[in-house]
């Protein structure tokens, strides 16, 4: 990334802070927790200046996500990275450290309601991960997983379903791979094949196109596991970068925000 193009990104990402506060606005303009996370860790990577104060109000305006995942985990990701930010970025000299009010995972409510699809154990890994929780035990993790096999091969997040998505697969893999040591895995070959001949994954073999959700979760989980794509990404990503900074969801998308930012930057 060069000089200019930093410079570009990180105006868009100021530009989706809301005026006098750590919080960063969602798709209707209003402060969001979820975005926020997103906007915190851009800000974190990129050197954006985002003052203690404001962080420690805003985390003060938010002491629980009311028992739901996808909130308690940005919630927790929030509080890490400012923690990080306190300590000029040295994340193993803030571990272990136990969030308080942490719930077991059968308190929150969850994606698709079930608490063992595999989007459902990423998130929850990821939040016990930065929570500096320990971990749960890869044998009954794994067996769970095994029920949202499809029979094309990979994984969806419902029970008994005939095709895989990329996104239960790649989460599939990323917790099987950070339970037992990113070992090789069979599945990957399900991923690879959602990619097109242009770069991009589809969050499908059913879908029209493919998107930079689907392709960042794709590229970030195949570097885990040192396998390379089909075919290089890199101009496919960068189709998606717009003028104003922001990168978009898909080629027929002309809008971004913060989310859609770190996809971005993720895929790169």
């Amino acid at each position: 990334m060069t000089d200019a193009s930093r410079a570009l990104v990180s105006e868009y990402v100021r530009s989706q802070q809301i005026e006098h506060s750590a919080a960063f606005m969602g798709k209707n303009g209003q402060p969001d927790l979820y975005y926020t996370s997103f906007g915190w860790l851009l800000s974190y990577v990129l050197d954006i200046p985002l003052p203690a104060a404001e962080r420690k109000a805003f985390l003060e305006e938010h002491p629980s996500a009311n028992g739901d995942l996808i909130h308690e985990a940005a919630l927790v990701r929030c509080q890490l990275l400012h923690r990080l930010m306190m300590k000029g970025g040295k994340l193993m000299a803030l571990l272990p450290h136990a969030a308080p009010g942490l719930l077991p995972l059968s308190s929150y409510s969850v994606p698709q309601n079930d608490a063992q699809c595999p989007y459902t154990q990423f998130v929850w890994l990821s939040l016990l991960e930065d929570a500096g929780c320990s971990l749960p035990k890869a044998v009954e993790v794994l067996k769970a997983l095994d029920d949202y096999r499809t029979e094309d091969g990979g994984y969806a997040n419902v029970k008994a379903a005939k095709t895989a998505t990329l996104n239960a697969t790649a989460a599939a893999l990323a917790v099987r791979g950070r339970l037992t040591g990113w070992r090789s895995d069979t599945d990957l070959e399900a991923l690879r094949r959602l990619q097109d001949t242009m770069g991009g994954f589809r969050a499908s073999a059913l879908a029209s196109i493919p998107d930079l959700l689907s392709t960042a979760t794709a590229l970030f989980v195949l570097r885990c596991y040192h396998v390379l794509p089909l075919y290089d990404a890199s101009a496919f990503v960068e189709a998606h970068w717009l003028e104003q900074g922001g990168f978009s969801a898909t080629l027929l998308d002309d809008d971004s925000d913060v989310e859609y930012v770190f996809y971005g930057l993720l895929a790169l």
